[in-house]
């Protein structure tokens, strides 16, 4: 092998690495640069195909290239490419598991990074249709919808099939796809006048609950509370947060991006700069803190102080159980667990810390599903797309019943009540803290 070629394989076995999102650069919404790139990277993707199984980004491209004139993408018709990035949901599995090009390779493939500038153009060109406005408006939904009566009638007409038709018909919601339910009595009335555990040597941790978890899921976030203070972990709520900004980023509406930043970082820092760990129960919280804002905001060091507090909470009390601090006197076993890892959570690059603590237990076998299941917050619940997110998470439905399980469980709320929804039974646990809580005799 000569030098040359020893070098370029080298550099091809690095660690895929991330670019700036240069979002503020004129050159990013330059339409005839981004249509120049998309070509390219459309071409690389046709040689390949790797990806075809992950999403139907793939399929929807190598379609139109297989049905083109010359079956190459100098034969598609460039008004189509639209359909490329319209089902891409940036859930990074292509870039972070199956590209062989990301970079540093030089071919510098970053395909969900190209399609969220495709949105991103789409959204400053055209902005964005009043369902998706008000889909990536959680808080402003949350906040009328948790009203006490409006919540309740919002989750009967969810639960109405008439109602849900109608909603069809006036908004491009499917009416067969799982809607979460909205609780008046949220997690913050809930937890209103709780305190931490102070007395003894204890840790901290910084709980960023979210606008799911405090509208839609109360219960996920007092069981994981629960968990942290059985392992003498103190939680210490953020106060007045806003949306993590994913809804909106997933947009390309990046403006509002900013704005949810300017919101939550400054206080989410005063708890990181108390040298307090922060954390979220819903992944892709954690990954807009990780990755997402300080890939477009890298000068602000607000962002670079929070991103580096943020953590997984399962990656948390795996280093407290390396440190011999987490507490494994189980009363009960869980039997044969199914535990779905959400992609957001996949590519943080932390490993199955869930499925470890899980394995903790005795007399527990757990068995990983690590394929995406298509919800990705609002994509599976568009008219346009449930039968494309039935198909994704058909493969994870169908290994589940094979496996014959006592229970099934993912990191991600949405995509434990999509599988639950194929299913049709009662073994979705609502989150695997309310596992832990079990196996504690909590």
């Amino acid at each position: 092998m000569s030098g040359e070629n020893s070098e370029y394989r080298e550099g091809s076995l690095e660690a895929p690495t991330r670019h700036d999102i240069e979002w503020r650069s004129q050159e990013y919404f330059e339409e005839a640069d981004f249509a120049q790139e998309l070509e390219r990277v459309f071409d690389i993707c046709a040689g390949c195909r790797r990806c075809v199984s992950l999403c139907n980004a793939f399929p929807t491209l190598f379609d139109l290239i297989d049905e083109s004139p010359t079956l190459e993408v100098d034969g598609v018709d460039k008004e189509d490419f639209p359909k490329v990035i319209d089902q891409c949901y940036l859930c990074d599995l292509c870039y972070m598991t199956k590209c062989p090009y990301v970079p540093p390779h030089e071919w510098n493939v970053d395909f969900p990074h190209l399609m969220l500038r495709g949105k991103a153009l789409k959204f400053k060109k055209s902005g964005a249709s009043i369902r998706d406005r008000l889909l990536t408006s959680t808080d402003a939904i949350g906040k009328l919808v948790s009203i006490p009566v409006v919540a309740d009638i919002v989750n009967s007409a969810n639960d109405s099939r008439m109602m849900r038709k109608t909603v069809q018909s006036a908004f491009g919601i499917h009416p067969s796809a799982p809607l979460p339910k909205f609780h008046s009595d949220t997690v913050r009335k809930r937890l209103t006048g709780s305190k931490p555990i102070i007395s003894g040597e204890v840790d901290r941790i910084g709980l960023f609950v979210t606008c799911y978890g405090n509208r839609n899921a109360p219960h996920l976030v007092e069981d994981m509370i629960s968990i942290f203070d059985h392992n003498e972990v103190a939680v210490e709520l953020f106060c007045n947060e806003r949306c993590c900004g994913m809804p909106k980023f997933e947009l390309g509406d990046f403006s509002s991006v900013e704005r949810l930043k300017d919101a939550n970082v400054p206080l989410l820092a005063e708890l990181a700069c108390q040298g307090m760990r922060l954390t979220a129960p819903v992944p892709s919280c954690v990954l807009m803190y990780r990755q997402e804002l300080p890939l477009m905001f890298p000068d602000d060091e607000g962002v670079r102080i929070v991103s580096n507090a943020f953590v997984d909470p399962f990656e948390f009390l795996m280093k407290r159980h390396q440190d011999g601090k987490l507490k494994t006197q189980f009363k009960s076993g869980l039997g044969k667990v199914a535990y779905h890892a959400p992609c957001h959570q996949r590519v943080q690059n932390i490993g199955l810390k869930t499925k470890q603590i899980l394995e903790l237990v005795p007399d527990t076998e757990v068995i990983v599903l690590e394929r995406c299941t298509g919800h990705d917050g609002t994509y599976a619940i568009k008219q346009e797309n449930f039968e494309f997110a039935q198909k994704i998470c058909r493969p994870v439905v169908n290994r589940i019943r094979e496996e014959d399980v006592d229970y099934y469980v993912s990191d991600c709320p949405l995509a434990g009540g999509l599988i639950q929804h194929n299913l049709g039974d009662d073994k979705l646990a609502a989150s695997v803290f309310e596992l832990l809580k079990r196996a504690y005799g909590l």
